[in-house]
């Protein structure tokens, strides 16, 4: 993977041209400082970030990289990017890709390929937390047999992570908010009402993350073709395969031919028939690359409930949260 490279300021304006902007900046300040500002956000928007690399052995590094790099590196559109973006504030979402998984989970936002995860660095305890659990795991688990392909684990670790803190924060909510009730009850007061108004804005702006939470699961259960969407080893593994077939056919076609030592040979012949080759083997290619998303969905499909048993999981666990938060 390629890190990004350190970003440059524009050249040296002329001389006329500065001259020009100086007088525009006298004769109009506010204007000048605007367009400073919008070139700090914009700048701001591209620049790199910190990011942490998790392979499938468990090693980490940490890397400084820009969107750019990113989107070419995963085949992601700027829109999913935006998800995890800490500048802005999104509900969680996952989202299945044609090879990766976008999860924007709380804290934990990282995005999940057949082969790695590429995790947003940040101080938070969940993503140390994930960061530091995830290298343990894979670690162990490298020397044992395991079931689920590594995009599954890394999902799995971060819905179990984001439950866990999820249902905490409902349990420490009730420790405070029993007590308070009690007291309101016996003193009805100016205070006691204030800090029930205050557990009671928490109380709302908590459950509307985890319904968000459940609601995201129930929907990637609902569609059977999301689901096989994230299935990213075996699409890799099917897609080297084709790709292999190709350059064997290919390369069997060009070496069974033979020619007659005395036959004339014809340049335009010769010529029509490489290209005929050629274009054969790049229609195998683009026709390889068309329905890879689709082979995930047909002969994958039969194969979903192992994702789907593990979402169930999480599910449960949401909606047991969310039934706490409507009983408080």
């Amino acid at each position: 993977m390629e890190e990004s490279q350190p970003l440059y300021g524009p050249p040296n304006l002329p001389e006329s041209a500065s001259a020009h902007s100086s007088e525009r900046f006298h004769s109009n300040g506010n204007r000048s400082r605007g367009s400073s500002i919008t070139a700090g956000l914009k700048k701001r928007g591209h620049g790199s970030r910190s990011w942490i690399k998790i392979d499938k052995n468990g090693n980490s590094k940490t890397l400084e990289l820009d969107k750019a790099t990113i989107m070419r590196h995963c085949s992601l559109p700027a829109r999913d990017l935006r998800l995890l973006d800490p500048l802005f504030i999104y509900p969680s979402t996952i989202l299945g890709r044609e090879k990766a998984i976008v999860v924007s989970l709380e804290q934990i936002r990282c995005i999940i390929t057949a082969d790695e995860v590429i995790l947003m660095n940040s101080l938070d305890g969940s993503v140390v937390k994930y960061k530091s659990e995830l290298c343990k795991r894979l670690q162990i688990k490298k020397y044992q047999a395991e079931d689920l392909p590594f995009e599954f684990r890394a999902l799995e670790l971060a819905l179990e992570l984001i439950c866990m803190s999820l249902d905490a924060q409902v349990y420490e909510l009730e420790m405070e908010m029993y007590p308070v009730l009690d007291e309101l009850t016996t003193s009805v007061s100016t205070l006691n009402l204030e800090r029930v108004r205050r557990l009671k804005g928490h109380l709302l702006a908590l459950t509307q993350r985890v319904q968000k939470v459940r609601d995201e699961i129930e929907h990637l259960m609902d569609d059977d073709g999301d689901m096989a969407e994230m299935y990213l080893t075996e699409k890799k593994q099917r897609s080297e395969a084709g790709l292999s077939d190709v350059c064997i056919q290919t390369h069997t076609s060009g070496g069974t031919r033979e020619v007659s030592k005395s036959a004339p040979v014809s340049p335009v012949e010769s010529s029509t028939s490489g290209s005929q080759k050629l274009q054969r083997a790049f229609s195998s290619i683009v026709s390889l690359s068309k329905h890879g998303s689709l082979i995930s969905i047909s002969d994958a499909g039969e194969n979903i409930e192992q994702l789907e048993m593990l979402l169930e999981a999480y599910f449960i666990v949401s909606d047991n949260t969310h039934s706490k938060l409507s009983t408080v």
